[in-house]
């Protein structure tokens, strides 16, 4: 998704932040190469489903904290997470919790502020002077927030947005999505018999939640119904892929991506910008508390994307400071708990990404202007046409109407008939005096007569 350095215009925001960091990058050599900054984006951990399919045996009180609810195998997840992060950065981060270091943020979801709250548990363990209570072996960390309908930066797809809208009709009628749903017309024909949903009702994301409810069902170990097979299991999953590419790739991707997940990828570079400045932030780490579909997006932006997020994945970023003064970009993932953390790199780029290459990179996935992007593509010569037609085709209708007044009114006097005057004029709802005035073979004007 990421075009070559050639390929992408560098708007003005991204020319500055290029200034700066070129300019930074002519300092007196520092000694060794040194991290100075760490930004991190993770997905909630193990949690009840979000909602039950109709035929679902089991229903909301079957989960201890009900439905959506981070686990206590969430809980372990996040604070597993936490140890290895206090691991890998030991020579980086203070051993205490110190509130100028770090900075969380998350979604404003139970799940999510769980995870965090257990992550930090983790990451820093209670000792020393820092024991408030004798026996608790924890300490209250901030963690930030915003009320949902505010939320623009990690809940997935970003809402309001007219021109997303627009993308995903426009995807659903491409060549590859209908040859998917044709081929999958059998299998989704008898999902919706084994599950309640009508067959019209059974969109992909529809696919995707019955997929997610029966996973979790799966991992706690609940019996499943007789029609969920390994392969069934499979062929959902596969289709949640398919249904992933869809609303961020499949179809103009870099500007789905301008739309979704270069809004996260942009904050992150203003992140790195304040630390280059070295004028507004003092953090060495900053964590994003989010959702798969967070990770997803992110990753699309970056073309890095493989597989959609386990619990507890976490996508890293690493700015170092190099020997001769510039700035380099490593980028990590860690796709849960059970899996080896692997390095990720920018197509196009080296391991250790230039900072300044970096950002040239990923320039046209990043918004210039959301709000302005997000506007539905209405031409002005497109509405004007539409609203001309419109006028001509309502223009017609009244001529047509007209002209079969005047014929009826000359049928209507050839018959001999007279309007009499009256106290009572029928109106459209007098139906009874209506059909006793009708002429036979004449309904139809007299219709139009009495709405005269």
């Amino acid at each position: 998704m990421v075009g070559a350095v050639s390929q992408a215009p560098v708007p003005a925001s991204r020319r500055a932040l290029l200034g700066v960091v070129l300019m930074l990058g002519i300092l007196r050599a520092t000694e060794g190469r040194k991290l100075k900054f760490v930004n991190l984006v993770y997905r909630h951990g193990d949690r009840a489903p979000v909602r039950r399919y109709p035929t679902d045996p089991y229903v909301e009180k079957d989960w201890p904290q009900g439905f959506g609810q981070l686990t206590q195998v969430g809980m372990r997840q996040h604070y597993e997470l936490g140890q290895y992060l206090r691991h890998r950065y030991k020579d980086f981060l203070n051993i205490l919790y110190d509130w100028q270091e770090i900075y969380v943020r998350s979604t404003d979801v139970d799940r999510t502020l769980m995870s965090a709250e257990s992550n930090l548990a983790g990451l820093y363990p209670l000792r020393g002077h820092k024991i408030f209570l004798p026996g608790l072996k924890w300490q209250p960390i901030p963690v930030h927030t915003v009320p949902l309908q505010d939320e623009k930066l990690l809940v997935y797809p970003v809402k309001n947005c007219p021109r997303y809208v627009e993308l995903m009709m426009e995807t659903e009628s491409c060549s590859e999505y209908k040859e998917v749903l044709q081929a999958n017309q059998d299998f989704l024909k008898r999902l919706s018999a084994n599950t309640g949903i009508p067959y019209k009702d059974l969109s992909l994301y529809a696919v995707w939640l019955i997929y997610d409810t029966l996973y979790c069902e799966q991992v706690h170990n609940f019996t499943l119904p007789l029609w969920v097979t390994p392969a069934t299991m499979e062929h959902m999953r596969q289709l949640k892929e398919f249904a992933i590419k869809s609303d961020y790739g499949l179809y103009k991707p870099k500007e789905k991506s301008r739309l979704q997940g270069g809004v996260l990828l942009k904050q992150i570079l203003q992140n790195f910008a304040q630390v280059v400045n070295g004028t507004k932030s003092t953090h060495k780490l900053i964590m994003y508390s989010a959702h798969d579909l967070t990770i997803v997006a992110l990753q699309m932006a970056l073309d890095v994307y493989s597989l959609a997020p386990d619990y507890a994945a976490c996508h890293i970023f690493e700015l170092y400071q190099e020997e001769n003064g510039s700035f380099t970009v490593t980028m990590y993932y860690r796709n849960g708990s059970s899996s080896e953390t692997r390095l990720l790199t920018l197509p196009s780029c080296t391991e250790s990404c230039p900072l300044e290459k970096f950002i040239l990179l990923t320039a046209d996935v990043i918004p210039e202007n959301w709000q302005e992007e997000c506007q539905a593509h209405r031409s002005s010569i497109q509405i004007e046409l539409i609203l001309g037609l419109a006028s001509g085709f309502c223009f017609l209708l009244l001529l047509i109407i007209l002209c079969v007044k005047l014929q009826c009114r000359n049928v209507y006097q050839s018959l001999g008939y007279q309007k009499l005057a009256s106290h009572h004029e029928p109106d459209e709802e007098d139906h009874e005096t209506r059909d006793n005035l009708k002429p036979k073979g004449s309904q139809g004007c007299l219709l139009l007569m009495f709405d005269e």
